[in-house]
């Protein structure tokens, strides 16, 4: 996400509501790990998971774009349809606003480390 602060604008019959984009790049990265296959997400920083999220209001729609590392032993096509569906609903629900489109580059697979003995 860019440095500067850009605010998604609501008014509703008691005022208005401001939501940053850094709280929708954080309601996706949470969508999204909680989605089955997930392992990570791609670019986080140990103190901003969603830093690696970036998102983008076009007319009053939100485009979310983010690279996550998958967990060996899932199907790409499912997984991400998972990403998709987890991050459009919890964006929706969560703020009321509508998301043109969740995309999602699979940026490398994680394997299961070997027990230690």
């Amino acid at each position: 996400m860019s440095d500067s602060k850009d605010y998604v604008s609501r008014s509703d019959e008691l005022g208005n509501i401001h939501i940053s984009e850094e709280v929708l790049a954080a309601i996706s990265a949470a969508a999204a790990l909680e989605a089955e296959g997930v392992s990570s997400l791609a670019n986080p920083s140990k103190k901003n998971a969603a830093r690696g999220v970036h998102i983008k209001l076009e007319e009053e729609q939100v485009v979310v774009t983010m690279a996550v590392l998958m967990a060996y032993g899932h199907t790409i096509p499912e997984m991400g349809r998972a990403v998709q569906e987890a991050v459009k609903n919890a964006i929706e629900s969560m703020t009321g606003l509508e998301v043109a489109a969740v995309n999602v580059s699979v940026a490398g697979i994680v394997f299961p480390q070997p027990e230690q003995q």
